[in-house]
């Protein structure tokens, strides 16, 4: 891992990984700048590009922010709410988004682009985030990346998961830079709070967790943000093992929905990939999966974390779909880490140098107890403090 200043890290991908190309720009490498770490009173700014923020979780997610030190502003679209298909007047039966995707994609880029802003927050996934991608200016953002790595303080932070694995995915590949991968205000961090906050449908956090959940999950997010080692411990092995490389990967459903387009995410070979994913039944998981090898997306990874599945079906059929598609790639395979969508959402930096470790675990019908040394983790960025 090469320094990139007090606060900023590069990442190495694989020596023969190829370069990235990227229509009407330079070729990408797989090498990925670490985000600068916050400090208490950065200004994040929360934007919505996916579906509408609740205002009363957004607020309540503004203010767990603003407890720990961050100076958050809202996006001038978060609350805004229109359906999929051409302007006309909003039916709450369809299908909404936070405003047009022009309006979402502004927002989205007047943060980035902002030089007072050091992280963009997205207020909540559910649907949309692909949409946008058309509309972004990639070079302006390009060269407020690169303003705000020069700056000295290293890159800014995009934070977010669920639908926000496009963004994850495109601003991974065409920036250069590491992604923050966690829960989201109008998520669950609006039950991180005193008080939890109400319900909320199945993007985020109506059964926040026991306080010790929520605690870790909070935890878990002041470290990726403001600077700490993350360690994210699994519950059982699917493969034994120990692997390194680039964390890769994100929400199973968006990163297959990438493939074929300009904004997917170069091949996993020498990554550890994280997987995780709600509401899709067993088949459909299979048959992502076997999307992802028979594109070639898969060929080389290092090794494979496999987060939460929610209402995702029988565990036990799950752990069959992901040994028989996952097995023979011959890689370490941990399951039950503890991120993704439900209570148990640790964040993750995705481009980050990690550790994938399951020799600690037998697989679910042995009899060794789960072991925190079994892990996925992720070492503290140099300059973090």
């Amino acid at each position: 891992m090469k320094s990139g200043g007090a606060r900023a890290e590069a990442v190495e991908g694989s020596a023969d990984a190829p370069a990235v190309g990227i229509p009407d720009g330079p070729p990408q490498t797989r090498q990925s700048r670490r985000y600068g770490r916050l400090r208490p009173g950065d200004r994040v700014a929360v934007i919505a590009p996916s579906g509408p923020a609740d205002p009363a979780r957004l607020e309540a997610g503004c203010a767990v922010l603003r407890d720990m030190g961050l100076d958050a502003v809202v996006g001038k679209h978060a609350l805004d709410r229109v359906n999929l298909g051409p302007p006309g007047p909003v039916r709450d039966d369809w299908h909404r988004l936070a405003g047009s995707d022009a309006d979402r994609a502004a927002d989205l880029q007047a943060a980035w682009c902002d030089p007072r802003v050091r992280a963009v927050v997205c207020a909540r996934g559910g649907y949309g985030a692909t949409r946008v991608l058309d509309h972004l200016d990639w070079d302006a953002l390009h060269d407020a990346a690169e303003a705000s790595a020069a700056s000295g303080r290293g890159p800014k932070i995009l934070h977010g998961s669920s639908d926000i694995t496009a963004l994850h995915a495109a601003f991974g590949t065409r920036l250069g830079v590491t992604t923050s991968f966690g829960p989201m205000p109008a998520g669950v961090i609006a039950d991180l709070g005193p008080a939890p906050a109400g319900e909320e449908g199945a993007e985020g956090g109506s059964d926040g967790g026991s306080p010790a959940c929520r605690q870790a999950t909070l935890d878990g997010l002041r470290a990726a943000l403001f600077g700490g080692a993350v360690a994210l411990p699994g519950t059982h092995a699917l493969r034994p093992g120990r692997a390194e490389g680039p964390l890769a990967g994100g929400t199973l459903s968006l990163l297959t929905a990438l493939l074929g387009t300009p904004y997917a995410p170069p091949p996993a070979a020498g990554h550890i990939v994280f997987l995780e994913d709600v509401t899709e039944a067993p088949y459909r998981i299979d048959r992502m999966l076997l999307q992802l090898a028979q594109s070639g997306w898969l060929d080389g990874a290092a090794g494979i974390a496999l987060g939460s599945w929610r209402d995702c079906g029988d565990p036990a059929e799950l752990d069959s779909v992901f040994a028989a598609r996952l097995g023979p790639l011959g890689v370490p395979v941990l399951a039950g880490v503890p991120a993704g969508h439900g209570p148990h959402q640790r964040t993750l930096e995705l481009g980050a140098h990690a550790v994938l470790d399951t020799t600690a675990l037998h697989d679910r019908t042995g009899t060794a107890a789960p072991d925190p040394a079994a892990a996925l983790t992720l070492k503290a960025p140099g300059g973090a403090r």
